[in-house]
């Protein structure tokens, strides 16, 4: 039985011995604190990894019942940053050095039966330890606290250790199993689907360490279609049920070949980005449904097929989420650059070891990292590392992120960082350029980034670019059928060191900002699948946007098959996807200065664009083109000296894209598939301002954990436009059960910005009111429910 123990424990971020056994009246005195829990709330920027690092403590007293003697009981941490050490009643239970994966403490012999007892867990998050990724400087905050669930689980002396399912594509699965005084019991076995019908049965036979089903009626396990079931056992003796055991599962199998990963015999093109596990104020510490929802975004709005958990392995709830939808996931052991002593090395292993045996059973995962990222060649330590993955788990390839080209390949798979793309060069390496091996697999792990980070409030040309640039590598790496793919750096900004980021301490470096709102880039992925209509549009049209007034050159990122522009509600012309990108499924739409890109119009339109090209010399694209067309639209040819003077005028006003001095124009881009419009963006002036809100959900759950919604705020002109300048202040205000996670007020950065609202233990409803100005805009209504463990 698992009692999960998250709410109300206390905490002082000052341990000392004397915790484990002073008085309880004393703990009135520290802070009452839910799990996930952080050790220090930080501002969104300027904060500093000094205010975090510190030796902490968690204290919860516990009344165990007296019919638990006897039995194992074990309380387990699923992660708690960065070392920590577990005291049951003053005596210690153990020590665990590693902050991403979880630690379970034998509390058996320590507790007191039928009576009250002090639970104790010492949280050192100094960034000084000997352990990884601690070294040298990090890229990166690691925070601290225990930031995911933490748990008590009774059972009988007889009982599941482990349980290890591989499955494979004919719809067999092994299963292996470790067990505590099992050798007189006997095991059943079923196979569920996800509703609940039973698929496979195991009859009870005697206990043996592994054995084999084959489930005919199951699905496979893909990225389109991500089936899953569970296993479930049972450990018998004597009729009696002595343990259950329930792992999720899919049918499925990954295998590595020379052109990249193969997923059921079917070769799957990866397009991840690289994910930290951090939000603004709270850093790690967030419930299961924040983590659900990163999982959702990269489905649903970014349209990536793949994930890299970057540095580290990340929440179980983010995997579980990725395994319901389909998403590929490379996790990797703890570390960034850094190599240390002897002693770090043994924890790197044992992290290695932990990891794999912690997470084996997502079918999400296809590829383990057991390299220390960006590390240098250590083939002493990786020769260990591959052989722990291997041992634990020899269905899956290992990796290693490296940014060194023909470094030593001890793994299965060559993975670098490819950062040679510096706007006007090829968008990465080939991979004979880069790999040593050119048999085996070979991905690029990271790419973009710090080599051009952008703002959401940076300027529109800097925006654009860094979309292109995105779209570069895609298309480079895709033109090579032996690179199985890309992850891109990376899916959301973050605060990071002093030595790092943009002198705030954040790293712009993410296709969405911090809060989870899409800049220009993240149009790019999303315009790779085919699920949903996107149409983003790189320009407000703004003359005074750009140098000279000269708008250039607009991009469209859509996965319509062309576009249509109108100007004042007048057919400018009809623009299909440039021929510079052949290799994306969808290439963006470059208006002004890609001649590929235009087509001729039907009509009147048609018309004007013949007069324009024989007047022009043939330059009527874009839209300057459009301005061509219609100044010969209004005024014609008249005679040859008047036209050719008008013309001359025409070609330099043709620098501005737009009127310098006359009415701001109307301009609509519709995307189309065959005849049908499947999106629309209207730009013109901004008129009017309005706040728009997405909450990831409107009732919340006080239970296992606290709970937490994500609510993303974007300032939209009256065509529904984000409007990337303003920087007005929200305030936010709750009503009934329910606080903010975060400050009260926060200034809009690029048109957009985001709160955090948590439960408080109480049911009910609450209201979050967000006011700009004094203007309350928007009101969001909860449902709360609220049940806690008794413990």
């Amino acid at each position: 039985m698992r009692y999960q123990i998250n709410h109300n424990w206390y905490f002082t971020q000052h341990y000392t011995g004397s915790l484990n056994s002073m008085p309880s009246e004393k703990l009135e005195e520290l802070e009452l604190v839910q799990i996930p829990h952080t050790v220090q709330m930080l501002p969104l920027r300027y904060c500093s990894e000094k205010d975090y690092q510190m030796v902490s403590a968690y204290i919860k007293e516990i009344d165990i019942p007296k019919d638990w003697e006897g039995k194992c009981v074990t309380l387990t941490l699923e992660g708690a940053a960065h070392q920590a050490e577990v005291y049951c009643n003053g005596k210690s239970a153990g020590v665990h050095g590693c902050g991403y994966t979880a630690f379970a403490a034998d509390l058996s012999r320590l507790l007191r039966y039928g009576q009250t007892n002090r639970i104790v867990v010492k949280v050192d998050s100094r960034e000084s330890l000997d352990i990884p990724p601690f070294g040298y400087v990090i890229d990166y905050m690691t925070y601290g606290g225990i930031y995911r669930p933490a748990y008590l689980e009774v059972r009988e002396n007889m009982h599941f250790r482990d349980v290890f399912v591989i499955p494979d594509d004919r719809r067999h699965l092994e299963a292996k199993i470790e067990a505590e005084g099992a050798r007189d019991c006997q095991i059943r076995a079923r196979v569920l689907g996800e509703d609940g019908e039973v698929y496979a049965r195991l009859e009870e036979q005697n206990f043996q360490d592994h054995f084999h089903m084959h489930v005919p009626r199951a699905k496979l396990w893909d990225t389109e279609d991500p089936c899953l079931y569970t296993l479930q056992l049972e450990l018998v003796k004597f009729g009696n049920v002595m343990d259950t055991a329930q792992v999720r599962f899919g049918f499925r199998r990954i295998e590595m070949k020379q052109d990249g990963c193969y997923l059921n015999g079917k070769k799957v093109k990866i397009r991840g980005l690289n994910r930290h596990q951090s939000w603004p104020y709270m850093g790690y510490a967030a419930p299961a449904r924040a983590q659900r929802l990163d999982a959702e975004i990269l489905k649903y709005e970014l349209g990536c097929n793949a994930v890299r958990t970057s540095h580290y392995p990340q929440s179980h709830a983010f995997l579980d989420r990725c395994d319901e939808l389909g998403l590929l996931v490379f996790t990797e052991i703890p570390g960034w650059q850094h190599i240390g002593g002897e002693k770090w090395k043994d924890q790197a292993v044992k992290n290695t070891e932990d990891m794999v045996r912690q997470y084996r059973n997502h079918p999400s995962i296809f590829m383990w990292g057991v390299r220390i990222n960006e590390s240098r060649d250590d083939d002493d330590l990786y020769r260990r590392t591959v052989e722990a993955a291997h041992r634990l788990d020899p269905s899956r390839p290992t990796g290693g992120v490296r940014c060194l080209k023909n470094s030593s390949l001890l793994e299965d798979v060559y993975t670098y960082n490819d950062f040679s793309h510096t706007g006007d060069n090829p968008g990465c390496d080939p991979k004979e350029a880069v790999t040593p091996d050119m048999e085996k697999a070979y991905f690029i792990t990271e790419y973009g980034g710090h080599m051009y980070p952008t703002k959401a409030f940076d300027d529109e040309e800097h925006r654009k670019e860094h979309a292109m640039r995105h779209v570069r590598v895609l298309d480079s790496a895709a033109a090579h059928e032996d690179i199985g793919g890309t992850f891109g750096w990376c899916m959301f900004d973050y605060n990071t060191h002093k030595d790092f980021g943009s002198g705030d301490r954040i790293c712009y470096h993410g296709v969405m900002d911090m809060f989870r709102n899409p800049k220009l880039a993240a149009s790019v992925y999303a315009s790779c699948q085919e699920r949903w209509p996107v149409l983003a549009v790189s320009s407000t049209m703004s003359i005074g946007d750009h140098p000279a007034g000269q708008i250039g050159e607009v991009a469209v990122f859509t996965n319509g098959e062309k576009v249509r522009l109108y100007k004042n509600d007048t057919l400018a012309g009809e623009y299909f996807p440039t021929k510079k990108y052949p290799h994306l499924a969808h290439p963006p739409v470059l208006i002004g200065n890609d001649p590929s890109a235009a087509a001729p119009v039907s009509g009147q339109a048609e018309t004007d664009k013949a007069d324009a090209n024989q007047a022009g010399g043939g330059r009527s694209t874009g839209l300057a083109g459009w301005l061509r067309r219609l100044y010969l639209s209004v005024f014609g040819e008249g005679d040859k000296p008047q036209v050719e003077k008008e013309e001359a005028a025409l070609q330099e006003e043709e620098k501005y894209m737009g009127s310098w001095g006359e009415e701001t124009a109307v301009w609509k881009f519709e995307a189309l598939q065959g005849d049908q419009i499947t999106r629309t963006v209207t730009v013109s002036p901004v008129e009017q301002i309005h706040l728009e809100g997405i909450c990831d959900t409107d009732v919340l759950v006080d239970g296992d954990t606290w709970d937490m919604a994500t609510v993303r705020l974007r300032a939209v002109d009256q065509n529904g436009n984000l409007v990337p300048y303003a920087h007005d202040v929200l305030r936010f205000e709750t009503e009934g059960c329910i606080a903010i996670c975060g400050p009260a007020a926060i200034a809009l950065e690029g048109g957009m910005t985001g709160c955090y609202i948590r439960t408080t233990g109480e049911e009910g409803e609450g209201r979050l009111c967000v006011y700009r100005g004094e203007e309350k805009e928007l009101i969001c209504t909860f449902s709360v429910k609220a049940y806690r463990d008794r413990l």
